[in-house]
């Protein structure tokens, strides 16, 4: 269960979400709260894995909320301000909803959410190959090139070189690009980029991330390890996955 907690200074959206929260098995609702102060200080005492966060708020905007909070849980941003987005997700969000936020879209970001949580993998509707534990990258070559991706003004382009890409993952319509000293957020959708990327060695295995094969740890079951990040495959990708790994 990731036990959430709901904070907007409007009553009625309060309700909302506690209303969605209640619909999906894995949540569990330990709190609304219009104080942002009150939030932080249960977030602080360990008491919270998930927020679902309004950013304009009195006392405590969401983004300096999401500063003071750190790493100590995952932050779903609500707001009817899409201007927000790029900030939001480079304070690292699971997610960012535009109000009137509907059920489908709620239940996509809480998806990603379970994704990311710490724990034992589910078990996979079919017998999972063994684990393969030995590095991919001592069988797969760097890739080689590059790529300009927008930066967060009009005129701001980065270069990013592939062999410096560990893994990608789709927020909506931005993607984050993790490399090995920084993370890079730009304007892109994950279907898109998967389209202009060399495959292999990147390779789809997920709706919302893609790896780089050469950057792979370990694969277990259903989970990739880069670095210290794990990584979910599902069904869709898997044997294509394990394919690539074996003929390597």
């Amino acid at each position: 269960m990731i036990r959430c907690l709901a904070v907007d200074d409007e009553a009625p959206a309060l309700l909302i979400l506690a209303d969605y929260i209640s619909q999906l098995p894995f949540l569990e609702l330990v709190g609304t709260t219009t104080n942002p102060i009150e939030a932080l200080t249960m977030v602080q005492q360990g008491q919270v894995d998930l927020v679902f966060l309004d950013i304009q708020m009195p006392k405590l905007t969401g983004l300096q909320f999401l500063k003071l909070a750190g790493n100590k849980c995952k932050v779903v941003l609500t707001t009817a301000y899409p201007e927000y987005a790029l900030e939001g997700y480079e304070n690292d969000v699971v997610d960012y909803l535009l109000k009137p936020i509907s059920f489908e879209r709620f239940f996509k970001a809480a998806q990603k959410a379970l994704a990311l949580m710490p724990g034992p993998a589910a078990p996979a509707p079919v017998a999972a190959p063994a684990p393969i534990a030995t590095s991919v990258a001592a069988v797969t070559p760097p890739p080689t090139g590059h790529m300009f991706v927008k930066g967060e003004s009009k005129n701001k382009f980065l270069r990013v070189n592939y062999a410096d890409i560990l893994y990608i993952e789709g927020l909506s319509n931005y993607v984050s690009i993790q490399l090995p000293t920084q993370r890079v957020v730009t304007y892109q959708t994950l279907k898109e980029l998967a389209e202009t990327l060399p495959q292999p060695p990147f390779l789809r295995v997920h709706k919302s991330f893609i790896v780089s094969l050469d950057k792979i740890r370990m694969v277990d079951g259903n989970t990739i390890y880069i670095q210290d990040k794990e990584i979910p495959v599902s069904d869709t990708y898997r044997e294509q996955l394990y394919r690539l790994i074996r003929e390597q």
